[in-house]
Protein backbone atom coordinates (compact mmCIF):
# COMPACT_ATOMS: atom_id res chain seq x y z
CA UNK A 1 0.00 0.00 0.00
CA UNK A 2 1.52 3.28 -1.08
CA UNK A 3 0.89 6.44 0.92
CA UNK A 4 -0.21 9.66 -0.76
CA UNK A 5 2.63 12.03 0.11
CA UNK A 6 1.05 14.93 -1.75
CA UNK A 7 -1.19 15.55 1.25
CA UNK A 8 1.55 15.22 3.86
CA UNK A 9 0.84 17.86 6.52
CA UNK A 10 3.88 18.71 8.60
CA UNK A 11 2.65 22.04 9.93
CA UNK A 12 4.19 22.70 13.32
CA UNK A 13 7.32 20.72 12.40
CA UNK A 14 10.70 22.37 11.81
CA UNK A 15 13.23 20.90 9.40
CA UNK A 16 16.86 22.01 9.14
CA UNK A 17 18.60 21.90 5.78
CA UNK A 18 22.41 21.92 6.05
CA UNK A 19 23.93 22.26 2.58
CA UNK A 20 26.26 24.69 0.85
CA UNK A 21 24.63 24.27 -2.57
CA UNK A 22 21.94 26.91 -3.07
CA UNK A 23 20.22 24.89 -5.81
CA UNK A 24 19.81 21.95 -3.44
CA UNK A 25 18.55 24.21 -0.66
CA UNK A 26 16.03 25.80 -3.04
CA UNK A 27 14.91 22.35 -4.22
CA UNK A 28 14.20 21.26 -0.65
CA UNK A 29 12.49 24.56 0.20
CA UNK A 30 10.09 24.12 -2.73
CA UNK A 31 9.44 20.47 -1.89
CA UNK A 32 8.93 21.14 1.82
CA UNK A 33 6.61 24.08 1.15
CA UNK A 34 4.04 21.51 -0.01
CA UNK A 35 4.08 19.99 3.50
CA UNK A 36 3.64 23.28 5.43
CA UNK A 37 6.74 22.46 7.51
CA UNK A 38 8.90 25.30 8.79
CA UNK A 39 12.36 25.26 7.20
CA UNK A 40 15.66 26.69 8.42
CA UNK A 41 18.75 26.61 6.21
CA UNK A 42 22.43 26.55 7.09
CA UNK A 43 25.27 26.83 4.58
CA UNK A 44 27.85 25.09 6.76
CA UNK A 45 28.19 22.77 9.72
CA UNK A 46 29.53 25.38 12.15
CA UNK A 47 26.51 27.66 11.79
CA UNK A 48 24.17 24.68 12.21
CA UNK A 49 25.99 23.37 15.30
CA UNK A 50 26.12 26.81 16.93
CA UNK A 51 22.40 27.31 16.41
CA UNK A 52 21.37 23.80 17.40
CA UNK A 53 23.46 23.87 20.61
CA UNK A 54 21.59 27.00 21.69
CA UNK A 55 18.26 25.49 20.55
CA UNK A 56 18.62 21.73 21.08
CA UNK A 57 14.90 20.93 20.68
CA UNK A 58 14.25 23.27 17.74
CA UNK A 59 14.40 20.74 14.91
CA UNK A 60 12.15 17.78 14.27
CA UNK A 61 14.40 16.50 11.45
CA UNK A 62 17.71 17.44 9.83
CA UNK A 63 18.61 17.07 6.14
CA UNK A 64 22.43 17.11 6.09
CA UNK A 65 24.75 17.15 3.09
CA UNK A 66 27.75 14.85 3.35
CA UNK A 67 30.23 17.43 2.02
CA UNK A 68 29.71 20.82 3.68
CA UNK A 69 32.27 23.51 4.56
CA UNK A 70 34.23 23.75 7.81
CA UNK A 71 32.74 20.71 9.55
CA UNK A 72 31.74 17.87 7.23
CA UNK A 73 28.37 16.15 7.58
CA UNK A 74 29.76 13.17 9.49
CA UNK A 75 31.60 15.27 12.08
CA UNK A 76 28.62 17.58 12.33
CA UNK A 77 26.33 14.68 13.22
CA UNK A 78 28.84 13.29 15.71
CA UNK A 79 28.82 16.66 17.48
CA UNK A 80 25.04 16.93 17.27
CA UNK A 81 24.61 13.51 18.88
CA UNK A 82 26.50 14.69 21.98
CA UNK A 83 23.57 16.92 22.96
CA UNK A 84 20.68 15.66 20.84
CA UNK A 85 20.44 11.93 20.33
CA UNK A 86 16.83 11.90 19.20
CA UNK A 87 16.43 14.20 16.19
CA UNK A 88 16.33 12.15 12.97
CA UNK A 89 19.17 13.00 10.58
CA UNK A 90 19.00 12.22 6.87
CA UNK A 91 22.36 12.30 5.06
CA UNK A 92 22.12 13.57 1.48
CA UNK A 93 25.03 12.93 -0.86
CA UNK A 94 26.13 12.40 -4.43
CA UNK A 95 29.17 10.46 -3.20
CA UNK A 96 28.41 6.89 -2.27
CA UNK A 97 30.87 4.33 -1.07
CA UNK A 98 30.31 1.45 1.25
CA UNK A 99 32.72 3.09 3.69
CA UNK A 100 30.91 6.45 3.63
CA UNK A 101 27.57 4.74 4.30
CA UNK A 102 29.03 2.76 7.21
CA UNK A 103 30.68 5.91 8.58
CA UNK A 104 27.35 7.74 8.36
CA UNK A 105 25.50 5.02 10.24
CA UNK A 106 28.16 4.86 12.96
CA UNK A 107 27.96 8.66 13.37
CA UNK A 108 24.24 8.40 14.10
CA UNK A 109 22.62 9.04 10.73
CA UNK A 110 19.10 7.61 10.50
CA UNK A 111 18.74 7.58 6.69
CA UNK A 112 21.03 7.94 3.70
CA UNK A 113 19.73 9.37 0.39
CA UNK A 114 21.71 9.53 -2.83
CA UNK A 115 21.49 12.41 -5.30
CA UNK A 116 19.70 12.91 -7.59
CA UNK A 117 16.99 13.40 -5.03
CA UNK A 118 13.65 11.75 -5.69
CA UNK A 119 10.79 13.76 -4.13
CA UNK A 120 8.71 10.71 -3.20
CA UNK A 121 11.69 9.21 -1.35
CA UNK A 122 12.18 12.39 0.68
CA UNK A 123 8.47 12.68 1.49
CA UNK A 124 8.35 9.03 2.49
CA UNK A 125 11.24 9.54 4.91
CA UNK A 126 9.65 12.69 6.35
CA UNK A 127 6.43 10.81 6.92
CA UNK A 128 8.27 7.89 8.51
CA UNK A 129 10.22 9.97 11.02
CA UNK A 130 8.00 12.94 11.72
CA UNK A 131 4.72 11.11 12.09
CA UNK A 132 6.39 8.32 14.08
CA UNK A 133 7.79 10.90 16.52
CA UNK A 134 4.30 12.18 17.33
CA UNK A 135 3.49 8.79 18.81
CA UNK A 136 6.88 8.22 20.43
CA UNK A 137 6.35 10.65 23.31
Amino acid sequence: MQSDHHNLDLSGKTIAIVDDDMATIRYFEILLKTTSADVMTFLNGIDFLNYSKDNPRKFDLVLMDYLIPYVNGIDCVKSLRKYNRHVPVVMITAYYTRESKEESILAGIDEYILKPIIPEKVLSILEKYLLRREYAY
